[in-house]
């Protein structure tokens, strides 16, 4: 890992795990991209500079005859002089021109990784600070850059300062990239409620490929991820870049096949919407974007991701820590329970191996459906006989852990908070609000309201002993507007939410730092880097049917780690999909995560909680494959009939392969498995098959799974090295 500047060609070179980024000022005091790829050299890379096709190119001010900006591959594009593709900063000056010409006028290099002021980021690693300005208004962007020695990703971010002058920024995004060529396809992962991050892939066009939410929230339509792939790209082979954007509000990415054959990528706060105001001085940060590169395909690029998130990323405390495997009471009970209706639930599951209880939904205030009592954090005494401290200490005295769960940021109208502060639920003048599932949001952009929150959930926390908590989320802004700010300044609300919720995080998250924080939207609809950085594991969806999970996981695992995943364990008929899956299936998807369970433990059989038993004590012997595994996506659930996904130890001393197949037929194909990710010259023993086999044996020639008469069966093989 270093960042190196060759004074005599003006390049910087930055060198990672396996990549090389490289850049040059150029003699208009341009920052022009070079290279981002495969580790290389430090030739001068002045010779590949090539310079396409223009169309009416006019020259910057006092450059006549020389080339214009629009022709170069650009660190940061800008609006204006001579610059037509998709700018990374739009500006509004003072005099109301839109102008900027920010050039280069110096650099520093950072042992010490700055952080982002008030939003997640990534931790370590060797950082350049690249410095532009404009001579005329003094509108500055600094430009950063941070390499790591343990993964092929960059981090880049921009922090914006305004010059003599105050400005409106009306679109600061963190990076700008331009790629060689434009014959790319553009992933992404789009979806739904219950149906998150399904895995959509489109061919690039001449124009504009953008992908976006205006949600305030990062959402489950699309996550703030877009990969750029050569044609024909595979698990294995083929170029990617990767882009992730640490962020949980409103965001855009775009990537634009411009008009001299090549591919701008540009993106960071959605724009839609956006303003903000930046008096003589004042500076603003964005949000930090990692950009990973692979020439080994989709895995190579997940992989990239994976290692730096855990290690740089995602909640230190517990990000390597062993996982609660717990029971939920929701899809047991929902808001009909009592006290002892759960001490039952958790007498069910003494001896299996389940070591966390977790409460959810309907604990609080007048809570006995979900039309009433959100924001009223104290505990409804007529469900929870002597309130909670008794179920507490029963859990506790049965060697559990307990759980509860919170939605912080909403409120129903039917609450004592509603009556009492109706001001600080989310509104706009003269209008009335739009409900979902019978609630409102709360305004995050006000102190008063994080104040209430903050004090509220500590303080069940801390009085009650608890262990875990589940955040949820289950709605979107409507009503972009808040009573904290101005008339003219309600264009900032989108990311003054985005803050409000980092600003909770911190209080809550931080102050309890012995607590395990999981994080849940309705599901999986606000899965994003910035929320890994606060919850080490994720609900990653509602839907617990393992036919539509194998799709859920699957698609996720294209970006974030399967430790983040939580996975559960539900009863039969599925609640979503009314399927009968099997135990057995139904526990092996689960358990290509953080796993649990989410039923009625009071109906199993007692020889379904043996079997329970067994599954979780096969668990906690892969969890260090799950933790710190090598993932390697083998068969594709979205192109076939299944799905199968290895994980191997990155000492490669150990293995595990999960392949399901969705529908049984009459006459089955002969269906062979390859093995990924071992090592060729050591040999594995197979318990499941009582065999032992060469590492190059199974990345080669592979296995036959021979499953069970049905649809959607599942088999597992555990591999280790002699």
């Amino acid at each position: 890992m270093a960042i190196t500047f060759e004074k005599s060609t003006r390049t910087f070179y930055l060198d990672g795990h396996n990549v090389t980024y490289a850049f040059c000022i150029n003699e208009l005091d341009y920052a022009e991209h070079l290279y981002y790829g495969k580790r290389i050299p430090h030739d001068s890379l002045l010779y590949s500079r090539t310079i396409g096709a223009g169309s009416f190119d006019p020259t910057p001010p006092g450059k006549d005859g020389q080339i214009g900006y629009d022709r170069f591959p650009s660190e940061l594009t800008f609006f204006g002089n001579s610059d037509y593709r998709e700018p990374c900063v739009h500006v509004e000056n003072a005099t109301g021109d839109r102008l900027c010409e920010p050039l280069y006028v110096g650099h520093d290099i950072l042992d010490t990784k700055p952080a982002v002021h008030g939003m997640p980021c990534m931790t370590g690693g060797e950082t350049l600070v690249l410095h532009l300005a404009d001579a005329v208004s003094g509108f500055a962007a600094d430009l950063y850059y941070t390499v790591y020695d343990d993964a092929d990703v960059i981090a880049r971010r921009v922090v914006y300062h305004a010059g003599n002058s105050a400005v409106v920024l009306r679109r600061a995004y963190s990076f700008s990239l331009s790629l060689p060529r434009n014959e790319y396809d553009c992933l992404s992962l789009y979806g739904n409620w219950a149906k998150e991050r399904h895995i959509q892939r489109i061919p690039l066009h001449h124009g504009v490929v953008s992908i976006d939410s205006k949600r305030a929230s990062s959402s489950a339509v699309l996550n703030p991820f877009m990969a750029i792939a050569e044609r024909g790209v595979t698990e294995t082979h083929g170029e990617v870049w990767g882009i992730n954007l640490v962020y949980s509000s409103s965001f855009v990415l775009k990537a634009q096949g411009t008009n001299d054959g090549t591919t701008l990528l540009t993106g960071g706060i959605q724009d839609f919407d956006f303003s903000w105001e930046l008096a003589a001085g004042d500076s603003f940060e964005t949000p930090e974007v990692v950009i990973a590169y692979s020439a080994e395909g989709l895995g190579g690029m997940s992989r990239a991701f994976h290692r730096v998130y855990r290690n740089h990323l995602i909640n230190q405390r517990f990000v390597n820590a062993t996982r609660p495997v717990l029971i939920n009471n929701w899809e047991g009970t929902y808001f009909n329970f009592d006290t002892p209706k759960l001490k039952a639930i958790v007498d069910a599951v003494a001896g299996t191996g389940i070591d966390t209880f977790v409460l959810d939904d309907g604990w609080f205030g007048a809570r006995n459906a979900d039309n009433a009592g959100l924001g009223d954090w104290f505990v409804n005494e007529q469900k929870l006989e002597g309130g909670l401290q008794p179920l507490v200490d029963y859990v506790h005295s049965k060697g559990m852990k307990f759980g509860l769960w919170f939605e912080p940021e909403m409120v129903n109208e039917n609450s004592d908070l509603f009556r009492a502060h109706p001001e600080y639920a989310i509104a706009a003048p003269n209008r009335e609000r739009c409900y979902t599932r019978h609630q409102f949001m709360l305004d995050l952009t006000c102190t008063e309201v994080r104040d209430y929150i903050v004090d509220t959930v500590n303080r069940i926390i801390r009085m009650y002993g608890i262990d875990y908590v589940k955040w949820d989320y289950n709605r979107n802004v409507t009503e972009f507007f808040s009573g904290a700010l101005p008339a003219h300044r309600q264009s900032e609300f989108s990311h003054r939410y985005a803050l409000g919720v980092y600003d909770l995080c911190e209080r809550i998250i931080n102050a309890n730092p012995t607590v395990f924080f999981e994080g849940c939207s309705g599901g999986g609809a606000r899965f994003d880097p910035a929320m890994l950085y606060y919850f080490p594991q994720i609900w990653t969806s509602d839907n617990t049917d393992p036919e539509e999970r194998t799709k859920i996981q699957y698609g996720t695992s294209l970006v974030y780690p399967l430790s983040s995943m939580s996975c559960h364990v539900s009863a039969i008929p599925n609640h979503q999909t009314g399927r009968y899956p099997s135990l057995h299936t139904r526990a092996c998807i689960a358990g290509m995560g953080a796993t649990g369970y989410e039923l009625d433990s009071t109906q199993l059989t007692e020889a379904e909680k043996t079997e329970i038993q067994q599954y979780i004590t096969t668990y906690r012997d892969d969890e260090e494959l799950i933790l710190h595994g090598d993932v390697y996506r083998v068969e594709d659930p979205f192109t076939g009939n299944y799905y199968g996904v290895a994980v191997v130890s990155p000492d490669k001393a150990r293995g595990m392969l999960t392949v399901y197949r969705r529908m049984g037929s009459v006459n089955n194909e002969i269906k062979r498995v390859r093995m990924n990710g071992l090592d060729p010259e050591r040999y594995y023993t197979i318990p499941e098959l009582d065999i032992t086999l060469s590492g190059a044996v199974l990345m080669n020639i592979g296995l036959v799974p021979k499953f069970e008469y049905g649809d959607f069966q599942t088999l597992q093989y555990h591999f280790k090295a002699q």
